[in-house]
């Protein structure tokens, strides 16, 4: 995901910037810039397409004077990856850079192209650099003017300004994509994580989610999002060469589960179009309309984000989906239809069972598309069409956003699937498409259920056994669950579609067996109601995740509800995947086991 650099202080800010822009070289990206005030005050900017060389080149024939600057790598989402569309963003008095999305950019952008501002690139981020500068132009001072704008916005976002003829001042803002401060000696320093600000600073201070700051040579003010003065703990941090900081989080996999809103948003940004409320895949190298069936296979978690893939493709598209675990697949060696298509799913791009089958199914004539995080993998290259997510590295060898990403791109896919089929009609495709570029703000409001989250969690980690119950499209977020819970607390668990329960797992039930449910109100709710019934019955404790409508329902049979924003029903996957994964993190912190490293597992499966 995108890197932010600023810095404030008495030397040339450029070179510090670019070896911080050096560091964040991890989080992917395909254009870089930097922008300064010179010594009249005046904002210049220096902006390349590719790498960081390419930036290098055009600063050594055109050098950025100053001390007051802010650099930018962006992964590009909303707009293509040009010069024009690289941070960072000028408007009259202002340069700004931004990671995340602006989720009512089309509506602020109408606001001010009415005022007679001229946008100049396709991105979301310039909509905040014109707003800013319209109150600069109202007679605000920047602090105002800052405060204004981010009270605007909607959406998940890590901000950093500068202002003409104000030297020695820098503007930063968060919410729901992180940002750090860094302390320095006469010098001060933002950035997008811990690593961008080595070895500039080894005192940090990391703004909670809707906090703002201001930051001079002499240190910073720090505001929370009503706009009233707080304090922020400094922490003295050692680094090490390389390292991937966890930005004041315990662990890498806390700080990945905080970064659901962004991983999702900036994936929807590079695959929708947020003005028409249409999705903008890239064209199927396949007639859409001929496809006989198309085959899902992954591998763990990857695997379960294909399951919610074939309920969207079956009930929107009307199209057969077969599915299976990469490893089964690859040896079952079905028959393929002719025109099929192969989805596969991969983090990494490089898992040997999921890679294995990409080679089998292509020489079975099926066309190749793969969701991937890292395109340029060996899967990425061996595929007709690569649909790439935006969850930016994983650290924790669990994987939590790069899920909810993969979702993403699958939902996105499936709208496209059905819509080209002729079974879904445009105001359909942008009710979906809706919900979808909804998402982030709802993501982000999850975390507000940490305590219920965590009460929830006491529970579990007394057990030795676990049952996760799940209905229809919610089944495959059980098993992720299930799954969560076994890679980091050790704790047997296992996933049951809801009405499998009195099949036979119902045996299992008694007081020391807690049942974890997924049951939102508008999904099979009743169904669902009436399984938990007959746990409870047993003896079981029944443990929910629903909304405010289901929550009124469960009373009397769930021991403890977590209730989580109302969503439509589409997208309740994505959303509820976030709360299970908090779960395991939970418990696994009350069983004292090693959460970013568990025993046995490997982040990127690269074996048999």
């Amino acid at each position: 995901m995108c890197g932010i650099c600023g810095v404030v202080g008495h030397r040339p800010a450029t070179p510090i910037i670019f070896e911080a822009l050096r560091r964040l070289e991890y989080r992917g990206y395909d254009s870089a810039g930097i922008a300064t005030l010179s010594e009249n005050g005046v904002i210049d900017r220096r902006r390349a397409a590719g790498k960081l060389d390419n930036l290098e080149t055009v600063l050594k024939q055109s050098p950025l004077s100053g001390s007051t600057g802010i650099g930018h790598t962006r992964w590009a989402t909303h707009g293509a990856p040009t010069e024009t569309n690289a941070h960072p963003h000028a408007a009259g008095q202002v340069a700004i850079v931004h990671n995340g999305i602006i989720e009512n950019f089309a509506a602020l952008k109408a606001e001010l192209e009415a005022k007679g501002r001229r946008f100049v690139t396709e991105t979301d981020s310039e909509t905040v650099a014109h707003l800013l500068d319209n109150y600069i132009e109202q007679g605000m001072a920047p602090r105002e003017a800052a405060f204004a704008t981010i009270g605007r916005l909607e959406g998940a976002y890590a901000i950093a300004m500068i202002f003409q003829n104000h030297d020695g001042l820098l503007i930063g803002a968060r919410h729901g994509a992180p940002l750090a401060v860094g302390y320095g000696e006469g010098e001060m320093f933002l950035g997008s994580d811990s690593l961008a600000l080595a070895p500039l600073a080894n005192r940090i201070s990391y703004l909670e989610d809707g906090d703002w700051c201001e930051l001079t040579r002499e240190g910073a003010t720090i505001f929370n999002a009503k706009g009233d003065t707080v304090q922020r703990q400094i922490q003295t941090i050692a680094f090490m060469a390389g390292q991937v900081g966890k930005d004041g989080y315990r662990h890498y996999m806390e700080k990945e589960l905080h970064e659901h809103p962004v991983a999702i948003g900036q994936t929807l940004q590079r695959i929708t179009d947020p003005a028409s409320k249409r999705i903008a895949l890239p064209d199927m190298p396949f007639d859409i309309a001929k496809v006989p069936r198309i085959t899902i296979t992954a591998c763990g978690s990857a695997f379960y984000a294909g399951m919610v893939g074939r309920y969207w493709l079956e009930s929107l598209a009307r199209i057969p989906v077969e599915i299976d675990v990469a490893s089964e697949l690859r040896y079952r060696d079905p028959p393929q239809p002719d025109r099929g298509v192969a989805l596969l799913i991969s983090q990494s791009g490089e898992t040997a069972d999921t890679l294995g089958v990409l080679r089998s199914l292509k020489k079975a004539g099926q066309s190749i598309v793969s969701v991937l995080n890292v395109e340029h993998s060996t899967m990425g290259r061996e595929s007709d069409l690569v649909l790439g997510m935006v969850a930016g590295p994983e650290i924790s060898v669990a994987s939590t956003k790069a899920f909810t990403a993969q979702l993403s791109v699958l939902a996105a896919f499936s709208i496209d699937f059905a819509r080209a089929r002729g079974k879904i009609d445009q105001a359909k495709e942008e009710a979906l498409t809706s919900s979808l570029l909804d998402l982030p703000s709802r993501a982000a409001e999850v975390f507000a259920c940490t305590p219920a989250i965590q009460a929830m969690a006491a529970v579990v980690a007394e057990a030795r056994d676990v049952l996760y119950l799940g209905r229809g499209i919610c089944t495959p977020i059980a098993y992720e669950g299930a799954l969560k819970l076994k890679e980091i607390s050790y704790i047997h668990a296992e996933a049951y579609a809801a009405g499998e329960l009195k099949h036979g797992p119902i045996s299992l039930i008694d007081r020391t067996v807690p049942v974890v449910a997924i049951v939102p109100s508008n999904i099979l709710f009743e169904k669902t109601l009436s399984n938990l019934q007959e746990a409870k019955a047993r003896g079981g404790r029944v443990l929910a995740f629903t909304d405010a409508a289901g929550a009124e329902r469960l009373k009397g049979v769930a021991e403890h509800v977590v209730v989580l924003p109302d969503v439509d029903a589409f997208v309740v996957p994505i959303l509820y995947a976030i709360p299970v994964q908090m779960l395991a993190y939970e418990v696994a912190l009350l069983k004292g086991t090693d959460v970013d490293q568990p025993r046995n597992l490997a982040k990127s499966v690269t074996v048999e």
